[in-house]
C-alpha cells in the first residue's frame, strides 16, 4: 500500500482543484497534466495551456479536437505499414502518431488499454489484426467500457492470442474467461474456478473465419450456465453483461486508472470507492471519472509529483515532443525495445509491470544514451532547426536561465543541489545543452514524471 495516500481525506482529495496563492496554475502544474494525460508538451504548448484555466485544457484533453487531416494521414500510413505482414513495422507509426497527435490523452488511453488488454505479434502474427485492434482501443479510449470488453472478446486478434477461436462446446477454452475476470474486470479473488468454467461455455462457438468475428453456432453451447449466482441461457454477450455487473469491475479500474494517471502502487479502499461509485452511476462511461481525477485537488498536489516512473515510451516520446523534435521513429521503436517496452509486442497477457520494474542500472544507462542519440543525431531537428538555434528561439541562451528552463520542462521535481550544479557546470562550457540534456537524462529525478 501506498502509505502517502493512507491518511487523505477523500472528500478533499477529488474536489476540484482551484488555483490559489498557494496552489497557482503554472507552467510546472501543467507540465504535469500533460506528462501524465499525454506525453508531455514543448513550451508553446505549455504557454497556451496556463493562459486558459486547468478546467479549459482537461475538457480539450477529453474531448479532444476533431482533426480529419491528421486521421487520414494516419489511417493511410498504418494500413501501408501493415501491408507488409510484419507487425514490428508498426511501431513507429505509431510512435509517430504518439508524437505528432493533436488529442495526446485519447492516444495516452489507447496506450494504456494495449497493456490491459495485452496481445502480442509474437503469436499473433498478422499485422492487420494487430493494427485492427490497436484501432479498436483508440475508438472506444474514453468512452463506454462495457462496450469495449464486448468488443474486445469478439476481436480477431485477442480470439487468436488467447485461444478462443478453438473454444468448441465439447471442449471449453477458459484462456478468455480467466483472463476476462483476471485481468480485464474484475482481479484476483473476485470469481471462482466455477465462474471461469461456466463463463468459458458462454464464448462456444466464438471464432476468427478470413480475419473476421464469427458465431459458429454449431460449436456453441446453449445450455443453462450459472455465472456468480446467476443462471440462464448465457450468450457470450450476456456472460460479459454479467461480468460487468460485478462491484469489483467498478473498483478493479478504477485502481488501475490511479496508477496509471496518479501514482504508482496501490490505494486504500477509501479513496477507490467514490470514484468506482461515479463509474457506475455513470454506467461505466470513462470520461467523468478520467475528468475526476485529472481535476482533483489530489492530481495536482505535492503527494503525487515525481510518485510514478517514465515509461521507455514516455521517456522517448516526452523528449520528443518536450523539444518539438523529429527522428527516425524505427530507430526510437528499437531502442524502446530495448529498454523494456516493444510496442505491438508485450510481454504476456499482463501487459507490462511498470513502476520500479522499468528501472535498473542498465536502463538507466540506457535511457541516458538514447537521450544523447536523439539530440545529437544529425537528422534530428527541433522545430526545424537544430538544437542550439532552437534553443535560442525559447530565449535559452545564458546558462543558469536556459538551465532552468529545461528543468521546468522535463523535471517532476526539485533536484538536489549537487546536480544542478553539475549541470551549470556543463552549461557553462557554451553550446553544450546536448551534453546538459544527457545528463539531465540520467538523472534518478528524470524518470519520474
Amino acid at each position: 500500500m501506498n502509505s502517502r495516500f493512507q491518511e487523505i481525506d477523500p472528500s478533499w482529495a477529488w474536489r476540484r482543484y482551484e488555483p490559489g496563492p498557494e496552489s497557482p496554475w503554472n507552467k510546472r502544474r501543467a507540465a504535469h497534466l500533460f506528462r501524465r494525460a499525454g506525453f508531455g508538451a514543448d513550451a508553446a504548448a505549455l504557454n497556451e495551456a496556463i493562459s486558459g484555466s486547468p478546467g479549459e485544457l482537461i475538457e480539450r484533453l477529453v474531448v479532444g479536437v476533431d482533426a480529419p487531416d491528421f486521421t487520414d494521414q494516419m489511417n493511410q500510413m498504418m494500413r501501408t505499414l501493415a501491408a507488409g505482414n510484419n507487425p514490428r513495422n508498426l511501431a513507429s507509426g505509431w510512435l509517430y502518431r504518439m508524437r505528432y497527435t493533436p488529442n495526446p490523452l485519447h492516444e495516452k488511453m489507447t496506450l494504456f488499454w494495449h497493456g490491459h488488454f495485452a496481445t502480442s505479434g509474437a503469436k499473433v502474427e498478422k499485422a492487420e489484426l494487430l493494427l485492427n485492434q490497436n484501432e479498436l482501443l483508440r475508438r472506444h479510449a474514453i468512452g463506454d467500457f462495457g462496450q469495449l470488453v464486448l468488443a474486445i472478446a469478439r476481436d480477431p486478434a485477442m480470439l487468436l492470442y488467447l485461444d478462443s477461436a478453438t473454444n468448441r462446446k465439447s471442449h471449453p477454452n477458459e484462456n478468455f474467461a480467466r483472463e476476462l475476470l483476471e485481468l480485464f474486470c474484475l482481479g484476483l479473488g473476485a470469481y471462482t474456478e466455477r465462474d471461469i468454467q461456466e463463463l468459458a461455455r458462454c464464448f462456444t462457438g466464438w471464432e476468427v473465419n478470413q480475419g473476421e468475428f464469427r458465431f459458429n453456432r454449431f460449436q456453441a453451447d446453449f445450455g443453462v450456465k450459472s455465472i456468480f449466482g446467476k443462471r440462464g441461457n448465457f450468450t457470450g454477450e450476456d456472460g460479459v453483461r454479467v461480468v460487468l455487473e460485478q462491484p469489483a469491475t467498478s473498483r478493479f479500474l478504477v485502481r488501475k486508472l490511479l496508477r496509471f494517471f496518479v501514482a504508482d502502487g496501490d490505494f486504500p479502499d477509501p479513496l477507490i470507492e467514490p470514484l468506482a461509485a461515479q463509474f457506475r452511476a455513470d454506467g461505466l462511461q470513462l470520461a467523468g471519472v478520467i475528468r475526476t481525477i485529472l481535476g482533483s485537488e489530489l492530481f495536482y498536489s505535492d503527494r503525487v509529483a515525481g510518485r510514478k516512473v517514465r515509461s521507455p515510451v514516455e521517456f522517448g516520446i516526452g523528449l520528443l515532443r518536450g523539444l518539438d523534435a523529429t527522428v527516425n521513429l524505427n530507430m526510437l521503436a528499437e531502442e524502446l525495445g530495448a529498454l523494456g517496452q516493444s510496442l505491438i509486442f508485450p510481454p504476456n497477457v499482463k501487459g507490462w509491470d511498470g513502476g520500479k520494474s522499468w528501472i535498473n542500472s542498465a536502463t538507466i544507462l540506457g535511457r541516458g544514451n538514447l537521450a544523447r542519440r536523439l539530440v545529437t543525431n544529425s537528422e534530428t531537428r527541433f522545430g526545424g532547426r537544430k538544437l542550439p538555434e532552437y534553443l535560442a528561439g525559447q530565449g535559452v541562451v545564458e546558462p543558469e536561465a536556459g538551465l532552468n528552463w529545461l528543468l521546468e520542462q522535463f523535471i517532476a521535481i526539485p533536484i538536489p543541489e549537487s546536480s544542478h550544479a553539475r549541470l551549470l557546470e556543463l552549461a557553462q562550457r557554451g553550446d553544450a545543452w546536448a551534453d546538459v540534456l544527457h545528463a539531465m537524462a540520467v538523472l534518478p529525478e528524470f524518470q519520474l514524471s
